[in-house]
């Protein structure tokens, strides 16, 4: 597979992850994005060792969009302080099966991971073990389909937690399409989505050693947003 770098130095990796590809190794045993860029890495630099190389964050695997490596500890420190504490940006666009109440607005729920079963849900505040998660979101288009009404919209995530976005848009009966795991309307289907209408398309950080401002972007493309003519905006 062919890997679209962004951006490399010393410090960091910048890559768009393919939907249908896990971040990390998991137990299907297909091919991460870690496993691909250390080869990389390891055939570039004439390695011996296995390179150090870890995910900032994690986009899930039905999920495409673009992701900061960290190629050492203190790159790695850095960047994950980042983003705890909300310095670093984190853009989304998705297509939703619905439609919201308001053009623009914020998203604050609790939500508890169970492990178990491997899914978010919405909870009460005092449900132990939840964690307070807010994003924002604006909507860019609402077309009518055979499919239904569909909601075109940019979300910011202010926290990240696992699978929010598409756990706190089904909690408003606006899925996210081709989730076959909170989306009821893809819930009873058979026909297995290798990716959903959530796209990480842009990412801001400061660079963990020389502090420079950087900016990444990356448009959806195919699969579930070419049911949108993307060139209208």
């Amino acid at each position: 597979m062919k890997l679209n770098i962004l951006h490399e130095d010393n410090d960091i990796i910048v890559a768009v992850k393919p939907c249908g590809v896990p971040t990390q190794p998991d137990k299907t045993n297909s091919e991460s994005m870690v496993s691909m860029l250390k080869l990389r890495i390891y055939e570039k630099e004439n390695r011996k060792e296995e390179p150090y190389l870890v995910p900032i964050h994690r986009l899930d695997r039905p999920v495409g969009g673009v992701m900061v490596f960290a190629k050492t500890p203190e790159a790695a420190a850095n960047l994950s302080k980042q983003s705890e504490d909300g310095s670093m940006m984190k853009y989304y666009q998705a297509i939703l099966t619905g439609e919201l109440p308001n053009d623009q607005g914020v998203l604050k729920d609790y939500l508890l991971h169970d492990t178990k079963d491997n899914v978010t849900k919405v909870v009460d505040k005092d449900t132990p073990g939840a964690k307070y998660s807010e994003l924002e979101y604006e909507v860019l288009d609402v077309m009518d389909t055979d499919e239904g009404t569909l909601t075109y919209v940019l979300v910011e995530l202010i926290t990240g937690r696992h699978h929010q976005i598409r756990a706190q848009f089904a909690k408003r009966k606006c899925g996210i399409w081709g989730d076959t795991k909170y989306n009821p309307k893809f819930q009873k289907t058979k026909k297995k989505y290798k990716e959903i209408g959530l796209h990480a398309s842009r990412l801001e950080f400061d660079h963990p050693t020389t502090g420079e401002h950087m900016v990444f972007k990356h448009e959806p493309e195919g699969g579930a947003f070419a049911i949108l003519d993307l060139d209208e905006f």
